[in-house]
């Protein structure tokens, strides 16, 4: 047993894992708080770890007291150390964490207060339907991207078309399942701007592992005139190029599945993508948003996303694949 025979390799072991701590950071790190509810979270982390730590040096400490100890006839002394050190000093410690993280617990949620945005997401085998309920108009909708001002307070109105996600965004707080037939909540307070990737935490399928979407926190107004022009109609393409791309949109019958808003593709099966050239990404994370992209994602989906519902378009041509490109490129 480390730490029994060598005080030297216990110590080591506590050094590697504090570097190893030390590098969970970046845009998908609980220890990396951006949310009121994150910095909860890791509090609770961080005591529960100081804890943890302080008991396992205790009862390392009783055993090489145990293993260096001339062996004694007189045994008082060592059950006071295993009364004291493997019942009370544990239970204390533990009580005092518990205690801590239940104190915590009102304060993600507080059914009284105001929200100042909703939005609701849906978890589609292998993607993400997001929603911004509008006074007076139908919702505005988008995929596998969320954009929050900083310092709202914003609730999230969470369900399920087939099996059991998990929506998660560990920058800015805890996870929720998402269940068919079942509205779920969770209030999230991003307090820092940035680009934060969120990910499904539940398996849900052969592509679990690649349905992320992207959370960009922005200044206030800044999220309205993003919400502006997300509510504008799709682009007409000016290029030539771009042209051609939207009659083999058409011809293709992709406007069964998609909406083009200001266009007659009005499809609900697939995702939106009267604005999908301007997002962070494409196919919930798998690739990067460029012609490229779309060109690889549109011939390649059941190979990049096995299990995904989209049919791959292999039998277009070459010139008409770029032109398709361009077009869904143009879209911002």
């Amino acid at each position: 047993m480390i730490g029994v025979r060598s005080p030297v390799g216990a110590f080591s072991f506590v050094a590697a894992a504090a570097l190893a701590l030390s590098s969970c950071s970046g845009v998908q790190s609980a220890l990396a708080p951006a949310g009121q509810q994150a910095e909860h979270l890791a509090r609770i982390f961080w005591w529960m770890t100081g804890g943890t730590l302080a008991i396992w040096l205790l009862v390392i400490g009783i055993a090489l007291y145990a293993a260096y100890t001339p062996a004694r006839k007189d045994l008082v002394g060592a059950r006071r150390l295993v009364v004291w050190g493997g019942v009370i000093v544990p239970t204390v410690v533990l009580t005092l964490v518990l205690c801590f993280g239940l104190a915590l617990i009102p304060r993600f949620v507080d059914p009284a207060a105001p929200s100042d945005l909703s939005v609701h997401v849906t978890g589609e085998q292998y993607w993400w339907r997001v929603k911004y309920p509008r006074a007076g108009a139908a919702p505005l909708e988008l995929a596998n991207e969320i954009r929050l001002p900083v310092g709202a307070e914003v609730d999230f109105l969470l369900d399920s078309t087939d099996v059991i996600h998990s929506f998660w965004i560990p920058s800015l707080g805890g996870k929720v399942d998402m269940i068919p037939g079942r509205q779920t909540r969770l209030r999230l307070s991003p307090r820092r701007t940035g680009t934060f990737r969120g990910v499904c935490a539940e398996y849900c399928g052969a592509s679990h592992a690649w349905m992320a979407f992207s959370v960009v926190v922005q200044e206030r107004a800044e999220f309205e005139r993003w919400l502006e022009r997300q509510a504008a109609p799709a682009r007409t393409p000016s290029e030539g190029l771009a042209r051609e791309g939207r009659d083999v949109f058409t011809a293709n019958g992709c406007g069964a599945c998609h909406t083009l808003r200001g266009t007659l593709s009005s499809g609900v099966v697939g995702p939106d993508l009267t604005h999908v050239g301007g997002r962070e990404s494409l196919a919930a994370g798998v690739l990067p948003n460029h012609e490229a992209g779309f060109g690889r994602w549109v011939v390649e989906t059941d190979r990049l996303k096995p299990g995904v519902h989209m049919p791959a378009f292999g039998m277009l041509a070459a010139h008409e694949l770029r032109a398709l490109a361009a077009y869904l490129e143009s879209l911002e």
